[in-house]
This record gives structure tokens, C-alpha cells and sequence, in this order.
């Protein structure tokens, strides 16, 4: 039983870890891509326009 207990935690992360991956690629791309490359756009503006203000 000692070897069961040994390999539980490696194939629970494997599992979550491919999980995660699923989600990444799924949500890559499709009607939520324009929302999030706006939203990545605003955040670079914004910290864009703070530098070139603390420039000034």
C-alpha cells in the first residue's frame, strides 16, 4: 500500500495540471478575444500614459 500512497499526489497534480491546460487553451481565441485584447489595450494605455506623465 506504500506504493499507492507514493504515487497519489503525482497523478492529482497530472490530472489538475492537464485541467489547467484544458481551460488555457479553451478559452484562447473565440467571442471572448476581442473583449480581453481590449482589455489588455486599456491596461498598457494606462501604464503607458502614467510613465510618459511621470516623465513630464
Amino acid at each position: 500500500m506504500d506504493y499507492v500512497s507514493a504515487l497519489v499526489p503525482p497523478v492529482v497534480m497530472a490530472v489538475f495540471f492537464i485541467g489547467v491546460i484544458r481551460v488555457i487553451v479553451k478559452t484562447q481565441g473565440g467571442a471572448n478575444k476581442a473583449k480581453e485584447d481590449a482589455a489588455v489595450d486599456a491596461v498598457l494605455a494606462r501604464a503607458d500614459g502614467a510613465r510618459q506623465a511621470s516623465d513630464a
